[in-house]
């Protein structure tokens, strides 16, 4: 029998300084058995930094929300539709292939991806001349370690803060603080 999917509520009150973006988001995170708390908390971490183009690019009228992710290989791990149904924002974390990334940039106005872990300058010295074309696909780097503090704060109810200012997300639960400084690498 297959195991299912363990699922996490958050609150997250969300304050984006550098895109004057304030609002409060409950989420729902269903984390498949083969995700850690690790990559679960860097999608939240990539939705929180992204979140700001639900009024800047749907204008308030879209769903920012967590796709199928591991239990959807073709889905990304976050996604902002607007009222149409049209994919505007499509997020993935880790270190995937490039076609499914390539095929997601068909898919969408936008692909960003976070890379996390220490195998990731590896893996981009390795997929670096693949993705050069698509000029809709940004991908961004968080730094070592930081993935693991993000995974120390996940909990199955979450309340969490985030702060964005000056590029760098702090997120906390009240207790711990992190900071997150993607660096861009595309």
């Amino acid at each position: 029998m297959a195991t299912k999917s363990t699922i996490y509520k958050a609150s997250l009150q969300l304050a984006d300084i550098d895109h004057a973006y304030y609002a409060d988001h409950n989420l729902t995170l269903a984390r498949h058995p083969s995700e850690t708390d690790e990559r679960m908390m860097v999608r939240l971490a990539a939705l929180a930094l992204q979140a700001y183009k639900l009024q800047s690019v749907c204008k308030g009228d879209g769903t920012l929300a967590f796709g199928a992710g591991l239990s959807d290989p073709d889905e990304p791990d976050v996604w902002l539709r607007d009222f149409t149904g049209r994919t505007r924002l499509w997020i993935e974390v880790g270190q995937p292939e490039d076609k499914p990334l390539i095929k997601a940039c068909g898919k969408a106005d936008e692909v960003v991806l976070y890379c996390f872990s220490q195998a990731a300058d590896v893996w981009w010295r390795g997929i670096e001349s693949k993705l050069s074309r698509p000029q809709n696909l940004s991908v961004f780097r968080l730094a070592n370690g930081v993935s693991q503090a993000l995974g120390a704060l996940a909990a199955r109810s979450m309340q969490l803060q985030a702060t964005i200012q000056d590029g760098t997300l702090f997120l906390s639960d009240g207790a711990h603080t992190v900071d997150i400084e993607p660096l861009r690498w595309k």
